[in-house]
Parts: C-alpha cells; structure tokens; sequence
C-alpha cells in the first residue's frame, strides 16, 4: 500500500539544508531505517519543496501506523532521533495534537 504524509520544515534556509544533510543518502542513523523496515515499511521517500516535505511510503501487510507508534515509543534512538528532527519540523497548522506528518488523501486519480 502507498501512504502520502505531510510535514513542514522551519522556514529556515539554515535548518532545511541541515535537515537535508541528515537524509543524505548514507547519514540517516542505522537504527532508524532499520526501524523504519521493521514496522513494515518497504520503500519511503520524502521530498521538499519549499518547506514542505511530502513522505511516500511503500508498506506491506504488517504495517498499521500504530503498531509502528507503539514501536517507535519503546525504541529510545527512535526517540533520540525525532526529538533532533523536531529542530527542524513544524507541525502543519491544521494538524491534530500530538501529529506530526499528516496523511494525505487522493482527490483525483486518472
């Protein structure tokens, strides 16, 4: 299954180019793409533009998004690692408490 999620970036041209460093390829931590698998998540792209960030995601049928809560909660370098990220993300201004990539959902589809 594919999932779209949004997220903002602090408008910041500092913070983003810091952020990006972070996701360059071979610099995201190891614990956290091996989490990231665990919870069932086959393939995750983010892309940027402007401050905006858009997660796609590529699941299997092991995936729910709280099972990967509930692991994420009871793993402290996950726990380390969107603490860092919280540095640079901003919630979206119509998220609900507590989310921080908000899923998107299709309006149109050829």
């Amino acid at each position: 299954m594919t999932h779209y999620l949004l997220c903002d970036l602090k408008d910041d041209p500092r913070l983003i180019a810091e952020y990006e460093s972070y996701h360059a390829p071979g610099n995201a931590w190891p614990e956290i793409t091996a989490s990231i698998r665990a919870a069932g998540i086959t393939d995750m792209q983010i892309f940027r533009a402007g401050n905006r960030l858009v997660m796609v995601m590529e699941t299997d049928d092991t995936y729910s998004p709280e099972r990967q809560a509930e692991m994420n909660a009871g793993n402290p370098k996950v726990r380390e690692w969107e603490a860092l990220m919280d540095t640079y993300q901003q919630r979206l201004p119509f998220a609900e408490q507590g989310v921080k990539w908000v899923p998107a959902h299709r309006i149109f589809k050829l």
